[in-house]
């Protein structure tokens, strides 16, 4: 798996319980699997058909840097599974981990197109 991007964790990041927002963290995420499935597709018309078995491990605090890897796990036809971990990036101790994150690939009309790649 590749980690590719760096998070800064700041205080707009923080929930009442002063650590890392998990809806924050699903954002980066979400974010991060729609950048890498433009770049495989070489499309920029992608969105996320569903997220399975989201595991939040640990928590982070404000000041922490945390990493995201992105890895593919299956190709379809018009869509490209993927695994996801985020760690910090100091203790590398794993903060979430998402086994499934599906990403299609689209037509101009919004409809699921084939790639055509080979990835």
């Amino acid at each position: 798996m590749k980690f590719q991007t760096r998070k800064w964790i700041k205080p707009e990041d923080l929930n009442p319980n002063g650590t890392l927002f998990g809806g924050r963290l699903l954002e980066w995420i979400d974010e991060e699997a729609a950048l890498f499935a433009i770049i495989q597709f070489n499309n920029k018309k992608v969105v996320t058909k569903s997220m399975g078995a989201i595991d939040f491990v640990a928590s982070a605090k404000q000041g922490d840097v945390v990493e995201i890897g992105i890895e593919i796990t299956k190709v379809g036809n018009a869509y490209i599974a993927l695994r996801c971990e985020v760690r910090n990036i100091m203790t590398r101790e794993t903060i979430i981990t998402i086994s499934n994150i599906i990403m299609v690939n689209l037509d101009d009309n919004g409809k699921p197109k084939a790639h055509g790649k080979n990835i």
